[in-house]
């Protein structure tokens, strides 16, 4: 049987590199690393997806919610 995808709301600092994050436009991402200081802003953050598929970078306010899977 196939288990159901589980998501989580978090603050977008407390994502980690590794994590699946959905966006609000409803897109997921693998987390390869994370921008912190977005430019130059401290309270914004950049997500990246870098992978052979795909090369991602989602910005946003660091205290933003999102969900993650679990």
């Amino acid at each position: 049987f196939i288990m159901s995808e589980s998501w989580k709301k978090v603050k977008a600092d407390e994502v980690r590199a590794g994590d699946a994050v959905r966006t609000q436009a409803g897109d997921v991402v693998t987390v390869s690393r994370i921008e912190s200081s977005f430019l130059g802003m401290p309270n914004m953050l950049a997500f990246i997806e870098d992978t052979p598929e795909r090369w991602f970078k989602q910005p946003m306010m660091a205290d933003a919610e999102v969900e993650v899977r679990s």
